[in-house]
């Protein structure tokens, strides 16, 4: 199923580690070019710079390639029209599997490719069916999944996830008002199992080619069960969707719920993520809590918002400072001293031996000076001048 040749992608993990090792000062700038000189690998771009230049080239180099084909095909006027996109997405799958052959992978040119599908793709369905949203979120879903499966895509496990929940609520506009009602809820279980089912599957992972995209799908839907109820969502949604018009004194059904759900959520985030030193799901609870008080605020001005920022800012800054000093002198665990592998060279000599045993290389570690100082003399014997 995969494109590439598995050999090269774990070339292509180990240079990674090596680039790490680096940073952490395990081994030295000669044995991390030496390993990669002696690992052949794919070729990607690592700077987000100049692979979004080389998206751009793609993307303009895609699109030339679909004008020339239209100039042919221009004469036919509305018989062209309607499978242009095909044909646009059939060159776009061509050019992935070429670029593929070529090992180009996440280089910026592939992306400019594989977007380019999974767009006429969509396109092209809405064109056959007349814009029917639910078809489209549908075929749109299986490229962008087979995508992923074949060519490792991040990007598409990403479109894969939001169509998926496009093809979700699409589904439930069927379904009339009462759908529209239960949406909420519907999204919030669609979304918890959701999570642990990509939860289960990391867990599992037998090829760990595809462990990015599962994490990204599974932040995915903590994301998703957090705004599925949240009240801001749930009221503004039901504003526009079903013209609930909610009147001073008066609140959307189920409030208290929302209320709860919005600030719950997030703390639970929070204690998991301490919990298990999950770093993303930390930052997920950061930005749950944020969004939590914004929706409050949004509804219930109390302070001026001069005043709000201040304070906030007041808390936030005793929060961070008690907890540095708490966590400061810590070791182990969770703890505010920097990552070992970023910030230190006490494993040095062992990681050294590791590249050594490995590649047939010789650590360059210096030893340390000795901290008895000796006397001169010709022969053994501490302070060695011809008398003891």
């Amino acid at each position: 199923m995969i494109a590439y040749d598995k050999k090269m992608l774990d070339n292509e993990a180990l240079i990674d580690e090596a680039g790490t090792l680096y940073k952490g000062g395990f081994i030295s700038k000669e044995q991390k070019k030496f390993i990669e000189k002696e690992l052949p690998d794919l070729k990607s771009q690592s700077n987000i710079l100049v692979r979004i230049g080389f998206f751009l080239l793609g993307s303009f180099l895609f699109g030339s390639i679909c004008g020339a084909i239209s100039l042919f095909g221009v004469s036919s006027e509305r018989i062209f029209f309607q499978i242009c996109c095909y044909i646009f997405a059939v060159v776009g799958f061509a050019g992935v599997e070429l670029l593929a052959t070529q090992n180009f992978r996440n280089h910026g040119l592939d992306d400019a490719f594989i977007l380019g599908t999974l767009l006429n793709v969509g396109f092209a369905i809405a064109i056959t069916t007349e814009g029917y949203e639910m078809v489209i979120a549908t075929f749109v879903s299986i490229a962008s999944l087979f995508m992923f499966l074949r060519y490792l895509h991040v990007l598409s496990m990403l479109v894969f996830c939001l169509s998926t929940t496009a093809f979700l609520f699409y589904g439930m506009f069927e379904f009339g008002d009462i759908g529209k009602a239960i949406l909420p809820f519907t999204a919030m279980i669609f979304a918890g199992a959701f999570y642990f089912f990509t939860k289960k599957l990391i867990n599992n992972l037998k090829e760990r080619y595809y462990y990015k995209g599962l994490l990204l799908a599974n932040s995915f839907c903590l994301i998703l069960f957090y705004l599925s109820c949240n009240y801001l969502v749930v009221r503004e949604l039901s504003a526009e969707l079903l013209g609930v018009e909610v009147k001073p004194g008066t609140d959307i059904p189920f409030a208290f719920f929302f209320y709860a759900f919005t600030f719950i959520v997030p703390v639970v985030y929070l204690v998991q993520a301490l919990r298990t030193k999950d770093r993303l799901m930390l930052w997920i609870s950061f930005l749950a809590i944020g969004f939590s008080i914004y929706t409050i605020r949004f509804y219930h001005s109390i302070l001026p918002i001069e005043v709000a920022l201040t304070l906030g800012g007041v808390v936030l800054f005793a929060i961070a400072f008690f907890s540095i000093k708490k966590l400061k002198e810590k070791e182990s665990g969770l703890t505010f001293k920097p990552d070992r592998i970023n910030h230190s060279d006490t494993l040095l000599n062992a990681e050294a031996l590791v590249v050594a045993s490995t590649f047939g290389m010789k650590p360059e570690v210096k030893p340390q000076a000795s901290p008895m100082d000796f006397g001169g003399g010709g022969f053994s014997g501490g302070g060695s001048e011809g008398s003891f």
